[in-house]
């Protein structure tokens, strides 16, 4: 099982490339709180009504000060697809060497279907203005998360 993160935690660094090929550095949101979810694969059902969710609900996550991060395996140009198929207006990330997810602990053995495999743990982060982690959650589900979030969050 891969090291879980836990409040109070520096985030891992890093930097990836978004669905465009840009540099997105953690570092570009310090003074700012995050939200960063890990999710297994592009315009698949669980991982697109995920996405949408938060889409939905970004407006009321900016106000009240939270942006958010979208980090899976996917290419970037599997990534620019799914993005503009679903209106995504946040930064989806790709980590196709998984060093990211491994940081977080959100890669490593899981449940699917009864069997154990292999592969990203669909978990989501808060994270403070100073690098801390405010939240870790783990095995998170795709639908009803953003609505939990928010009730955590008070938002």
């Amino acid at each position: 099982m891969s090291t879980r993160l836990q409040p109070g935690d520096t985030a891992p660094p890093f930097t990836l490339l978004d669905a465009d090929e840009n540099e997105v550095s953690l570092a570009d949101y310090r003074g700012r709180r995050v939200i960063v979810y890990f999710y297994p694969a592009a315009s698949t059902p669980g991982c697109t009504k995920q996405a949408c969710d938060f889409r939905d609900n970004l407006a009321e996550l900016n106000e009240a000060g939270l942006d958010v991060i979208g980090i899976s395996p996917d290419k970037p140009a599997k990534l620019a697809k799914f993005r503009d198929e679903q209106g995504l207006t946040f930064p989806l990330l790709s980590d196709p060497d998984r060093t990211t997810l491994e940081a977080y602990g959100a890669y490593g053995e899981k449940k699917m279907y009864g069997k154990t495999v292999q592969g990203v743990i669909r978990s989501t982060f808060v994270i403070d203005p100073d690098g801390k982690i405010e939240q870790a959650q783990y095995n998170v589900r795709a639908t009803g998360h953003v609505a939990k979030l928010r009730k955590d969050l008070s938002i």
